[in-house]
């Protein structure tokens, strides 16, 4: 099995966005095309698509932010597997190389994300990796969840 983690460019954007969340999950995370719209905005923004054995199978987006913290954040900010390729264990995959990407790239001591509590397959998947909620809550008033990496 190989993994790949692509920056979004001009030869992938068009499968990017094609990416869909199941119906279930819309309420917990935005699409492809609004993320890549926050990614526009912000320049912290790193969005990737996600590959198994080279076909896109999902999305993530993360930064450094300086401004946040005494010393900046690393926020793991969007994380998903495309609707047609869940349950077959991507999610667990990809999460263990994007981590392994983010520690990689910014050599930070830990990872950031939110998360709406009720969203139990994502958070089942969070405290796998040993994420685990710090008592704050987002702008969104998602819960915050950090690694020590």
């Amino acid at each position: 099995m190989k993994t790949k983690i692509n920056e979004v460019s001009k030869e992938n954007v068009t499968d990017i966005l094609k990416l869909r969340i199941n119906e279930k999950q819309k309420a917990y995370i935005e699409t492809t095309e609004q993320c890549l719209i926050d990614a526009k905005e912000c320049k912290y923004y790193r969005p990737v698509g996600l590959y198994h054995d080279d076909i896109l199978v999902g999305f993530a987006m993360y930064g450094f932010f300086p401004e946040e913290g005494e010393n900046g954040r690393v926020w793991l900010d969007r994380f998903f597997i495309d609707a047609a390729h869940q349950g077959f264990g991507l999610g667990t995959i990809l999460l263990e190389a994007l981590i392994k990407r983010i520690k990689e790239e910014y050599d930070c001591p830990e990872i950031y994300l939110s998360i709406v509590e009720d969203n139990q397959a994502a958070l089942h998947l969070y405290r796998k990796f040993e994420f685990a909620f710090n008592g704050e809550s987002d702008y969104n008033n998602e819960k915050v969840m950090v690694k020590k990496v």
